[in-house]
């Protein structure tokens, strides 16, 4: 029996996208959907307008595939091998199935050859978040004072960092930081990394493309939301002017989600009876 749970009333979001001040056009794309607590962030690479095909199918893909098996699929239990929740398998599958058409895509479209997207997303459920990504578009979250990141770049630099070349601090200063050593639609299949966290009332998450995270150090962003947080929107406008202030020189993306409520997820009349003797 499918448990959904309507998020209305138990979530605040924002987002806001900005082509930058160097860019001609936007190749990042943003979807949301507050019912379902889905939130997808892409950010696209490649000639032409190629980029913005690939981010356009990963962002649609996804929404549209969680919000199908939402509709239709029995959302509980576990699997026993990845330990992932039946959504967080939802998630992670409506993934690969993106890299699968923006790479066929980009064989048989002249103009989509060599495309690719990154992609971040977060599924809330059952007080959980799960977060899974591709590439070095990021999740933050800010729980209480403290600010963290809580994706690791697939990327090159991140690489050299894990293997101790540069500390995280000497890393936001390098200038070449957008060598991704992972991406939707380069190969056949993709290893999506995703994770599942507990979330707690007044957590705020934040999704962005590296637009933001280039421009903008860890502590500012911070700082923005910790000034302006009872207006999600004026951090989002003060997120993106940071970015453009500080040269725009790729596309801007940032989506700001806050958890209102509580949003366990609805039991069947099993899961109950276990409870009482549990």
């Amino acid at each position: 029996m499918n448990r959904f749970v309507s998020l209305k009333g138990k979530l605040r979001a924002v987002a806001s996208t900005d082509t930058g001040r160097v860019r001609e056009h936007n190749e990042d794309a943003i979807a949301w959907d507050p019912d379902i607590g889905l939130f997808v962030l892409a950010d696209g690479m490649g000639g032409y307008n190629a980029g913005e095909v690939a981010s356009g199918i990963a962002v649609k893909t996804i929404m549209n595939l969680v919000r199908e098996a939402f509709a239709t699929q029995d959302l509980t239990g576990n699997d026993q091998d990845t330990g992932l929740s039946r959504p967080g398998i939802i998630l992670r599958d409506a993934i690969a199935r993106a890299n699968k058409i923006i790479h066929q895509t980009s064989k048989t479209q002249e103009k989509c050859e060599g495309m690719g997207t990154t992609v971040v997303a977060g599924l809330f459920h059952d007080d959980r978040i799960i977060v899974a990504h591709v590439g070095d578009s990021r999740m933050y979250r800010l729980r209480g004072d403290r600010f963290e990141q809580i994706t690791l770049d697939h990327s090159l630099l991140q690489e050299l960092v894990d293997r101790g070349f540069y500390t995280p601090e000497e890393a936001q200063r390098v200038t070449n930081k957008n060598y991704v050593t992972r991406a939707l639609g380069v190969e056949p299949t993709v290893e999506v990394e995703i994770k599942e966290h507990p979330v707690h009332r007044g957590d705020c998450v934040v999704l962005c493309s590296d637009g933001l995270t280039d421009m903008v150090e860890d502590e500012d962003i911070h700082l923005t939301i910790s000034t302006f947080g009872a207006n999600l929107d004026t951090v989002a406008k003060q997120l993106v002017q940071l970015a453009n202030d500080n040269g725009g020189r790729d596309n801007i993306s940032v989506m700001l989600a806050e958890v209102l409520e509580p949003f366990p997820a609805r039991k069947g009349i099993l899961d109950r009876i276990l409870g009482w003797f549990g």
